[in-house]
């Protein structure tokens, strides 16, 4: 998860809390707010008809006339029992219907004077009164309808405000840490766009000094130390490979006049052609290196240009042949290939040439028979050259760092090398976006595909 949705995410949900437990407060608020105003309610319904019975001459006759006039102030589904100081019932309005009544109501108001519950259905109010030196038990219940039906409409109201509030802080959270954050995108922008040949680039700093932008210093600087670094090496290695390569092209020139004199001893011949192995072979070793500080992954297509993969084939199969005269190549084009192949691919020939070199040393080194097969395969999406040779073969152990720096398998031992040809050969087609498999499909065969997408 980016950074950007971690911190949107994490105030989503912090305000999710906080505005849940507001939400929660204010609904319990109401709730007691309701409770007390129902409450009060009742108070003054029992104070107004105790104020009636105290001002009545004759309460049983005058009483349904009283609370028939004064419907208006009736509470929702109110009914009234008023009983006399022997608890027996004087006064009801309900009608048509038989009145109940809990005795032990009536017994418990003896003791309290006044009760009040609302865990019952309908909520209760009830009083014990002296009016004019009697007692009267005055028993009021009433649904509080319209108070819970605005507690209903508060709740929905503030599930409704609560999910909106949520989806609309989530959104503009992520909208202004996209904004907050911007500058640390573009840095990594600029940052991603950094390769070995353009250590020079420097990134954009802004006058502020917050966090991002001393990021930003602290990476120049960084750069510009391995930019230093980095042309350090590659100076190092183009000069080495230039003064080496001088030398070795002298060395191999006398030995090749050595070896065409007559006067050499059989021991002495074997010698000199084994030095002069070395000498070629530490030769393009060295061309290679050289080739290759001049190229890198991230510019190396900005120089393409078509190539014919036949071409470099036959060119580079004519330079193994100098160093292995006896070296055979059976060429082929699979059957499963187009009646017309292009056989194109675009790349550089100069690294493609060292691929291929290396390859066909390696099949006349390797090989039991100084022969190597050459079967291109070429669809629309890719084209495949598979270098065939027969000899021993790589353990399945060692397969997968076959293609490490200095790696040697149990192939090569007695037979010289530096290990490094495979290694150069592996990053000259990952440049190309290519890439290399070796398998052994039979007994004593080595078979490396190199795999090039169209």
């Amino acid at each position: 998860m980016s950074l950007k949705r971690k911190i949107a995410l994490t105030i989503s949900i912090a305000f999710s809390l906080l505005f849940g437990v507001v939400m929660a407060v204010i609904y319990l608020s109401f709730n007691d707010f309701r409770r007390d105003e129902f409450k009060e309610r009742f108070r003054q319904r029992l104070e107004f008809t105790t104020h009636f019975i105290s001002k009545s001459k004759d309460f049983e006759e005058e009483a349904p006339i009283f609370f028939n006039e004064n419907a208006d102030n009736v509470l929702l589904n109110e009914t009234i029992l008023i009983f006399n100081g022997e608890k027996e019932l004087i006064y009801s309005t309900i009608k048509d219907r038989n009145v109940t009544w809990d005795s032990a109501l009536l017994k418990e108001l003896d003791e309290k004077k006044i009760i009040y519950t609302e865990k019952t259905v309908p909520e209760i109010y009830a009083a014990l009164r002296t009016i004019n030196g009697e007692n009267y038990y005055i028993l009021t219940s009433a649904f509080d309808t319209n108070g819970k039906s605005k507690l209903n409409y508060l709740k929905y109201l503030l599930i409704a405000a609560y999910v909106m509030s949520t989806l609309l802080i989530g959104f503009f959270s992520y909208y202004f840490m996209g904004q907050f954050l911007r500058p640390l995108e573009d840095l990594n922008k600029e940052i991603s766009e950094v390769t070995a040949h353009k250590l020079t680039t420097q990134i954009p700093v802004q006058e502020s000094n917050d966090e991002i932008n001393v990021l930003a210093k602290s990476f120049n600087t960084m750069i510009a130390r391995l930019d230093d670094v980095f042309q350090s090496q590659r100076d190092f290695t183009a000069s080495a490979s230039h003064e080496i390569r001088t030398p070795i092209t002298r060395m191999a020139f006398q030995l090749e006049n050595l070896i065409k004199l007559k006067q050499h001893s059989p021991e002495t011949l074997l010698s000199l052609q084994q030095i002069q192995k070395d000498v070629y072979q530490l030769s393009d070793l060295t061309n290679s290196l050289l080739l290759l500080t001049k190229f890198d992954k991230e510019n190396i297509q900005s120089i393409y240009e078509e190539v014919r993969i036949d071409e470099v084939i036959f060119e580079s199969f004519e330079a193994v042949e100098k160093s292995y005269p006896t070296l055979k190549m059976d060429f082929l084009i699979s059957e499963e290939t187009s009646e017309n192949p292009l056989l194109t691919i675009n790349g550089i020939q100069s690294l493609l040439d060292i691929v291929f070199i290396n390859l066909f040393k390696n099949a006349a080194v390797y090989s039991d028979h100084t022969e190597v097969d050459v079967l291109i395969t070429e669809t629309n999406l890719k084209l495949i050259v598979d270098v065939i040779s027969r000899g021993k073969t790589i353990p399945e152990q060692e397969q997968s760092k076959l293609f490490e720096a200095f790696m040697r398998g149990n192939n090569s031992q007695n037979i010289s090398g530096s290990g490094l040809g495979l290694r150069i050969v592996k990053r000259i087609l990952e440049y190309h976006g290519a890439e290399i498999i070796y398998s052994s499909p039979a007994e004593s065969t080595n078979k490396f595909s190199v795999i090039f997408e169209k």
